[in-house]
């Protein structure tokens, strides 16, 4: 099942059954990424990557510290949908497959603003 990116009016549709999102926090500048698998009409979290720790971004209890980053499972791992804030004052989300990471505004002309991504129905 394909995944669907919607900004407003502006949708796009990716041929795609896995990704990670990932995303530099505003205040630590430290990325952090999240994998994620499209399974039907449900989004399922595989694991979460935080390059670092700092305000609102500690590593949960056991994390296991690898390559550089804090990896683990989060808890709530099923989603019928991702809202994303979008902003014109931090880097874009990039989503990355097929070994490639390219800005949400790649597919879509939005650059700030509210984004939902979902498997397209």
């Amino acid at each position: 099942m394909p995944l669907c990116l919607a900004a407003g009016a502006v949708a796009a549709t990716l041929a795609i059954e896995s990704f990670t999102l990932a995303w530099t926090h505003s205040i630590e500048k430290l990325r952090w990424e999240e994998d994620w698998h499209v399974a039907g009409p449900t989004l399922v979290l595989t694991e979460a990557r935080i390059r670092g720790s700092g305000a609102g971004m500690e590593p949960p209890a056991g994390s296991v510290l690898h390559d550089g980053a804090w990896h683990f499972r989060p808890r709530d791992r099923w989603l019928r949908e991702l809202q994303l804030a979008r902003s014109e004052f931090t880097p874009d989300y990039q989503l990355c497959f097929a070994g490639r990471c390219r800005p949400l505004a790649h597919w879509q002309s939005v650059q700030a603003g509210p984004t939902t991504l979902r498997p397209c129905p």
